[in-house]
């Protein structure tokens, strides 16, 4: 069985297990206690904060630990939107449901009025659009993410983050596909909030972290108690925290080697497929090694009758991928971002999303797995 969906979640490196199990096995007590078994817990969460805040170069005080991207996500658009008085909110309808359902529920309510950068049929983003609503909308929250979980299209984040500067916006980006595939500078980025989750980069579920720029103070999402600086009440996943610091470490470590294997595990992708299978086409960027991420490669495949039973044939066959998102079933029935490109509904979509634990081999072996599924070119 190969494993093409990392973008949906990765495989553990042993490193962060073993960095882990000591929280798990041996070392007991609660991070809030003032006794020593809680005060070697919590050395463990700050030692683990300043680690992730020396990687994206920020300050640890402007690090706070989550249960992932959703809650990030909810935490930067609630606490911005009802916390500093914003009546309006920029994103694009590509983002992912994290933020757009967030968004929408909070236009729904009256909280905001809501509007959507337009983008090109291919998934790229009309900066000058951004630009424009800003100048009739100025103040507003804006929600713009890196990397496009399904299409793997990448943002220019840090002229984005220009734009809004501009303007007194409130930037929040979701970096959870990129963060450590990509370095990320919060010196240099002018966003007010960015979310990464572990579980993307190797490290366990269940744990994510928001950076939340010093200054820009929000209500929390969670109440209780004071954990996390009152910023995010509940007693902390330390073993999660813990793993969540290693698999950033690593992936920053190996981040250039990690890049070339897995561009060109992706470049085999598309010689590969372009070759067995007629009439193979790519969705948005993802094909393009200069505008996207290149863990994700998203296939448009001829019109079949096969289509609607697409990823079942190939979970069959051994080989497991998502059909554009994890979040939907089918091919790509439900693909919110598919169906904004205008993707035909008769082709059908897969996404390949890679990893460093990936081989040519198991490349090769998707491909062969597809093109019995698919009409051959004629020898």
């Amino acid at each position: 069985m190969v494993y093409f969906d990392n973008a949906a979640s990765t495989p553990l490196d042993p490193q962060v297990l073993e960095a882990m199990l000591p929280f798990m096995l041996e070392h007991v007590g609660n991070p809030s206690s003032i006794h020593s078994h809680g005060r070697k817990l919590r050395a463990a969460i700050e030692n683990a904060r300043k680690t992730i805040a020396h990687l994206i170069n920020a300050a640890p005080a402007e690090v706070f630990f989550t249960s992932g991207g959703t809650e990030g996500d909810n935490y930067a658009a609630v606490g911005s939107i009802r916390t500093l008085g914003l009546q309006h909110a920029i994103t694009s309808p590509l983002e992912h449901h994290a933020v757009l359902h967030t968004l929408e529920s909070l236009a729904k309510a009256g909280a905001i009025k809501l509007s959507y950068v337009r983008h090109d049929e291919r998934g790229q983003l009309d900066l000058s659009h951004l630009e424009e609503l800003l100048a009739t909308h100025p103040r507003s929250f804006v929600s713009l993410m890196h990397a496009n979980n399904e299409i793997g299209n990448l943002n220019d984040i840090q002229t984005i983050g220009e734009v809004c500067q501009r303007h007194d916006a409130i930037f929040h980006t979701d970096t959870v596909q990129t963060m450590g595939h990509y370095p990320h500078d919060l010196q240099q980025l002018k966003a007010h909030f960015l979310v990464g989750s572990a579980h993307k980069l190797h490290g366990p579920k269940g744990i994510g972290f928001v950076y939340n720029r010093a200054g820009i103070h929000v209500e929390p999402l969670l109440h209780g108690g004071s954990q996390e600086r009152n910023v995010r009440a509940g007693t902390e996943n330390v073993a999660g925290i813990v793993g969540l610091a290693k698999a950033l470490e690593i992936a920053y470590a190996g981040m250039n080697d990690h890049q070339q294997h897995i561009q060109g595990l992706k470049d085999r992708f598309i010689t590969k497929l372009t070759a067995e299978i007629e009439d193979v086409q790519f969705n948005g960027t993802s094909a393009e090694a200069d505008k996207s991420l290149y863990t994700v490669l998203n296939v448009s495949l001829p019109p079949s009758e096969i289509s609607e039973m697409l990823l079942f044939n190939l979970d069959i066959n051994k080989v497991s991928v998502s059909g554009g998102s994890a979040c939907t079933s089918g091919a790509n029935a439900g693909s919110h971002v598919l169906t904004a490109l205008g993707a035909d509904p008769m082709r059908g979509a897969i996404r390949f999303s890679m990893s460093k634990y990936n081989t040519a081999e198991e490349v090769d072996f998707a491909v062969a797995q597809l093109a019995k599924l698919y009409r051959k070119i004629p020898a």
